[in-house]
């Protein structure tokens, strides 16, 4: 890599939780600088913002149209190579496609949209650009979920026969949107947020990851999605059963009103010689156990991993990689293939390894399925896009 890669950032401003990870995750390997944002729908929040962060008077945007716009003006060099879009979910679609028309590479929040139709419509873009969009699914940047992922597409299971995925929380186990926690306000009105509450915020996040894991695709759901706390507007629990397109089953359960659970996501999958088990806050850790031979420890940072886990990990075994880390590793590989791009070089699949626009569909897929499902009196429903 020649120089740093230059970002701008729309949303994100300075009581916005995520725009703060995402400048973390970016700013860990030193390959990307902030160069310029459209930080908050109140000009004023986004100067302020702006000067915080040490960007100049002229690379601080009122709008993200005026930024866009602006940067696409400047020589190159200069003008920013990508844009991260940190704003709620009813605002990815439209800066994306316009940061896309304008030449920009994109990195999003999940899910990628609000609709399916839109996520279409992004990866059409994308395909006509032949630009580099990232979906920031966090957990798939795991090292013990890459080793995960290796160890079964390498056939150390067999055939996948079943898997079992839950996300429970309970920060929104009281009506906390309307107690001044403006987090829970955007997250559960339906017209920010999309058609489902957990199953778009966090159930999307667990589908995303058995897909990843296994390398199978889900092709039918049975959902029961539900409103537990009195005066919500929209579900808050649910459960899902799976099939998935080699004919086994799974389980997914995501819940926010699990009281006194964090962000407690475990995921086991089985296969016809043994399996394994990963859970999100302890994710240095990876369980694997096998019909026959003792369960084994496998630990981030050692020898005996798999190259894409390899890839990912930062320290040596026994220090400590978490949620960050799991986060510089997708912005990491976007930006290792960014530059691979830049120089005409083909970037190798271990850079390539990060969410995309195909699975920002298969994500708001999700969605749309599990809503329709829960709504319905059938069994099961196949999985539509």
């Amino acid at each position: 890599m020649k120089r740093k890669l230059k970002m701008g950032m729309i949303g994100g401003g300075k009581d916005a939780f995520i725009g703060a990870v995402h400048r973390l995750a970016a700013n860990m390997d030193g390959l990307i600088e902030l160069t310029c944002g459209a930080l908050s729908v109140n000009p004023e929040v986004g100067y302020e913002s702006g000067k915080i962060l040490f960007l100049p008077d002229n690379r601080i945007y009122k709008t993200y149209e005026e930024m866009l716009q602006k940067e696409s003006e400047l020589p190159a060099g200069e003008k920013i190579d990508f844009v991260t879009i940190v704003t709620p979910n009813f605002a990815h679609f439209a800066p994306a496609m316009m940061a896309l028309d304008l030449g920009f590479n994109v990195v999003i929040e999940k899910p990628i949209t609000l609709t399916l139709d839109e996520a279409k419509q992004l990866q059409q873009k994308v395909e006509e650009t032949s630009l580099t969009l990232c979906l920031t699914h966090t957990y798939s940047g795991y090292p013990m979920v890459k080793q995960a992922k290796q160890m079964v597409k390498e056939g150390a299971f067999g055939e996948i026969r079943k898997i079992i995925v839950e996300y429970p929380q309970g920060w929104l186990s009281t009506l906390s949107e309307r107690e001044g926690n403006a987090q829970a306000a955007w997250r559960t009105d339906p017209s920010k947020t999309g058609k489902s509450g957990s199953m778009g915020d966090i159930g999307t996040h667990a589908a995303q990851l058995a897909e990843y894991i296994s390398g199978l695709k889900i092709t039918k759901v049975c959902a029961d999605l539900n409103i537990v706390v009195p005066g919500r507007a929209i579900d808050d629990d649910g459960n899902v059963l799976l099939k998935f397109d080699n004919g086994s089953n799974g389980v997914l359960i995501a819940s926010q009103i699990a009281a006194g659970e964090e962000n407690a996501l475990k995921i086991k999958v089985y296969g016809e010689k043994g399996g394994l088990e990963w859970h999100q806050m302890e994710p240095n850790t990876l369980i694997v156990k096998w019909s026959n031979e003792p369960a084994q420890i496998f630990r981030a940072g050692n020898g005996y991993l798999g190259s894409f886990a390899k890839h990912n990990v930062r320290t040596p075994g026994g220090h400590p990689e978490g949620y960050l880390e799991a986060f510089a590793n997708i912005y990491r590989n976007f930006a290792l293939t960014i530059d691979a791009k830049l120089n005409n070089e083909s970037p190798t699949p271990e850079m390539l390894d990060f969410p995309n626009t195909y699975d920002g569909i298969r994500g708001m897929a999700f969605i749309e399925n599990v809503v329709n499902s829960s709504q319905s009196d059938q069994k099961w429903t196949d999985f539509k896009i």
